[in-house]
């Protein structure tokens, strides 16, 4: 009885108190639910964000198996974190561009810096502009490395034609951290950008995300 009482707690802090009242310890002791016979829901979830992760660690997560090796976390509790990390990550994503301007490259960066910050792989998406810099939309067009002998200039400007954009900006992450660019990024924002001049649709910007940082051609006076 005492260890249910313990579960509830988070439980009824949150009604009481509303989610941002609660540790990252609470908020993941009522995702687990109910505890197993040798630790409680509060004890895993202390034991997850104590031992085993920081909060960045734990943002990083996307897949079940990156948590079942903490004792008392099978695949269901699991899942149940996982799914509600991903939920989170992309209700992020869709607050941040609906109806946004791009004024700035700090602008397109903050709106999928999330989303691509912790990836371990390339993602390549394009940010589709209107004349006004309106996001029409956001589409991932790559997913490997952003080189220029894998990343077709078709690919990305059939992009901004379906959504009748007026500029686009290139957008890809270094799962490295560093948002420095390599030769192939330069290179390939170099053909970009000629491209765009033809086809009228400017390449506004090329930004590389890194781990909480960003790299902007437009910056640094590259484009």
């Amino acid at each position: 009885m005492h260890e249910i009482v313990r579960e509830e707690r988070p439980r009824e802090r949150l009604k009481q108190k509303g989610a941002k009242a609660l540790s990252v310890t609470e908020l993941l002791t009522i995702l687990i639910g109910s505890g197993t016979r040798s630790a409680s829901a509060l004890e895993i979830a202390s034991l997850l964000t104590s031992r085993e992760m920081d909060l960045d660690q734990l943002a990083r997560v996307t897949r079940i198996e990156e948590l079942t090796h903490v004792k008392g976390l099978g695949p269901a509790r699991a899942s149940v974190i996982v799914a509600a990390l991903e939920l989170g990550r992309r209700l992020a994503e869709k607050t941040s561009r609906q109806g946004d301007r791009i004024r700035c490259p700090g602008d397109a960066a903050r709106m999928v810096m999330e989303r691509l910050r912790y990836e371990v792989k390339e993602h390549v998406l394009t940010l589709l502009l209107s004349a006004k810099g309106k996001v029409l939309g956001i589409e991932e067009v790559f997913v490997g490395s952003a080189s220029q002998a894998t990343v077709h200039p078709r690919e990305i400007f059939e992009t901004a034609l379906h959504h009748h954009a007026s500029a686009l900006i290139l957008v890809h992450n270094h799962p490295s951290g560093d948002p420095m660019p390599s030769r192939p990024d330069i290179r390939l924002t170099e053909r970009l950008a000629q491209v765009g001049g033809l086809m009228d649709i400017p390449l506004a910007d090329h930004i590389i995300i890194g781990d909480g940082i960003y790299y902007s051609f437009k910056d640094a006076d590259q484009l």
